[in-house]
């Protein structure tokens, strides 16, 4: 069921006493998305309901930015919303989103949303948090799931939700791959074939890198950072943004005698085309012997 405004939204019949699962995406949804809707669909079950939104949100775009090239397929997202299950798709317009135009009261990310992807892409993650916030008032939702693929914005939108009291869980779902370990992204289709080989040095960079973890932080980076600069003189050229080891809890720089969890996270361009990925990696006193 397409829902195109939240009045209809919140006159949706529930499907029983089991919780809302809420999916936020901006469309041109793949696999990646469906394997987010059908994690919703199994917390949801029989008795509760999956609700999709679609929404281009023109405050995460910065000037130059691919906000009129970003895909628009909504009737492909239809019917890969409703065959991985879920119950209704939100597809609102802008002016019901921002019913006053761009909204003078809004989110700001602080310390964690000025680094990384933050400092490529000053205030994209105030337009992120303000619309995620909006779209959980809208949906209501008991569990909103989200990708891990956006490491920087799933740990912000968990740090919203925890300061700003939102009753609703935050579920994190593992990066789906292609057979050749790319990230699916809505972006991939930008990719030229020559372009598209070039960007494989970014997931084959993070691998490198998670390889080397026995050795340490330093070993990791440098690994990962052997590949890049190859990848630098391939044709089309990784043009790199950054690459970064940071501690989950707040994305600063992981030291280099930090144990425990981290995220080897990566931006760069190929062609016209802006990438990202990252991949979890693991320190312990153990692996390093």
């Amino acid at each position: 069921m397409l829902v195109g405004d939240a009045a209809a939204l919140r006159a949706l019949p529930g499907t029983g006493a089991g919780p809302r699962a809420v999916v936020m995406t901006m469309g041109a949804l793949h696999e990646g998305h469906a394997t987010l809707i059908r994690g919703a669909r199994r917390i949801a079950g029989e008795d509760g309901q999956v609700v999709v939104t679609v929404f281009v949100n023109p405050l995460q775009f910065g000037p130059g930015e691919d906000l009129d090239r970003y895909p628009r397929t909504l009737e492909a997202d239809l019917a890969l919303a409703r065959e991985a299950g879920a119950d209704a798709v939100f597809a609102p317009s802008v002016a019901e989103v921002y019913p006053g135009g761009e909204p003078e009261v809004r989110v700001t990310a602080g310390a964690m949303g000025e680094r990384l992807e933050g400092a490529h892409r000053p205030g994209h993650f105030d337009g992120v948090l303000t619309v995620v916030a909006k779209l959980l008032h809208l949906t209501a939702p008991d569990v909103a799931l989200f990708g891990q693929k956006d490491a920087q914005q799933l740990a912000l939108i968990r740090r919203m939700v925890r300061d700003l009291n939102f009753p609703v869980e935050i579920v994190g779902v593992p990066t789906v791959r292609e057979g050749d370990n790319m990230a699916l992204s809505s972006r991939n289709r930008y990719l030229s074939v020559a372009d598209r080989a070039s960007a494989l040095e970014l997931s084959r960079a993070l691998l490198t890198g998670k390889a080397a973890a026995a050795l340490g932080p330093a070993a990791v980076r440098r690994a990962a950072r052997a590949v890049l600069d190859a990848a630098a003189t391939a044709e089309p050229p990784v043009v790199l943004d950054y690459l970064a080891l940071v501690d989950p809890a707040d994305f600063t720089e992981a030291a280099d005698d930090h144990t425990g969890e981290a995220i080897l996270a990566v931006a760069a361009r190929v062609g016209t085309t802006r990438l990202i990925d990252n991949m979890p990696v693991t320190f312990g006193t153990e692996e390093r012997s």
